[in-house]
């Protein structure tokens, strides 16, 4: 039986294995819809079911009329590659600019503009993609991948928070976010240590800095520009560069202020490694009302979370497993089987184990 003629109720009468030598779906289990977005992520061609269903009626199974299923595997992986290119140029791109503004020429909006929307056009289609953007960063590079990562990540949860035009807006503010940065002594974007006190005084100037070379660019919008020099803020008046609290920050930059942070820890730096998505997550989690907007936090965490059954991942165990359930209540801590034993681990039960990394191949 073909994954997409399962319904609720079906029962397995074999044992349905992926890419590894264990189970992961067992003989006899009733399934549910968790169980289909399962076999679905796997790529599951076919299961063999019972012709009865738990209620005990008989199970009628309706036609696949579509082959689809079949080449999507295909079709992704060459539209990721895709993807993954157009990524890593604008990052080039993008450090070109960036090089030419610290030699003191101004923003060329309309390149930016050229330069961001060929992977804006990805932004519906690879959202897994989008969330492990810092697989992409090196520690030498960082500052320039962390420009065009956040600025996907914020026109990804701009559309998903509804802004149907403003979206773009959002993405090109959020690579302009950090321009000021040109500004600035060059030996800190690649310094191997931890900023001292002084140096992080001037470091807080970017963002007026940024909103400084952009203020006079007629296509950059005064939304744009506000959210540029906001985007530091935070929601108890924490923030810089000027402190301002919750309803005084323009909404775009409470979406940038969170795929700003999302990116920052998931991502290996000169002088920190990179921190577990699912970590970084609970971390920002515990700040939900104190430095983050909360709707926009939790849009953010439940569109990360929409994408992950069926995720290879690694244990802090040391252990690989995939997840199968993700609880809504507690995003951070899904329900996993263990590669190598089956064995089925409630992470939100067992506290000491989190997951460590998302596994890509």
């Amino acid at each position: 039986m073909h994954p997409q003629q399962l319904i609720s109720g079906c029962i397995t009468t074999k044992q349905v294995f992926g890419k590894t030598r264990h189970p992961i779906i067992d003989k006899n289990t009733v399934i549910n819809e968790e169980h289909i977005q399962v076999l679905k992520h796997f790529n599951i061609d076919s299961v063999e079911v019972s012709e009865k269903l738990a209620s005990g009626s008989h199970f009628i199974p309706e036609k696949v009329t579509t082959p689809e299923h079949f080449s999507r595997k295909n079709v992704q992986r060459k539209s990721r590659d895709s993807f993954e290119n157009l990524y890593l140029n604008a990052v080039l791109g993008y450090k070109a600019m960036f090089q030419k503004w610290q030699g003191g020429s101004p923003i060329d909006i309309y390149q930016v503009q050229k330069m961001m929307m060929p992977l804006f056009d990805y932004v519906k289609d690879i959202s897994l993609d989008l969330f492990l953007l810092h697989k992409f960063a090196s520690k030498q590079d960082y500052f320039y991948h962390h420009g065009v990562s956040i600025a996907l990540l914020s026109a990804h949860l701009a559309k998903k928070l509804g802004y149907e035009k403003e979206w773009v807006q959002v993405g090109i503010a959020a690579i302009l976010a950090d321009s000021g940065m040109a500004k600035l002594n060059e030996n800190w974007l690649m310094k191997e240590s931890r900023l001292t006190i002084a140096e992080y005084e001037e470091i807080k100037k970017h963002p007026t800095l940024s909103y400084r070379m952009v203020e006079d660019i007629p296509y950059v919008t005064q939304d744009m520009k506000l959210s540029i020099l906001q985007h530091h803020e935070r929601m108890d008046g924490s923030g810089y560069p000027i402190g301002v609290r919750a309803e005084k920050i323009h909404p775009f930059a409470k979406i940038i202020a969170v795929s700003d942070t999302y990116h920052a820890m998931t991502s290996e730096r000169v002088y920190r490694r990179k921190q577990s998505p699912f970590k970084v997550v609970e971390e920002m989690l515990k700040l939900k009302y104190q430095k983050f907007d909360y709707p926009v936090l939790q849009k953010f965490i439940d569109t990360l979370m929409n994408y992950t059954i069926g995720t290879r991942v690694m244990l802090s165990t040391g252990k690989e497993a995939y997840i199968i359930f993700v609880d809504y209540n507690q995003p951070t801590r899904p329900m996993v089987r263990v590669m190598d034993s089956g064995e089925i681990i409630k992470l939100n039960e067992k506290k000491a184990i989190f997951i460590e990394n998302i596994i890509t191949e």
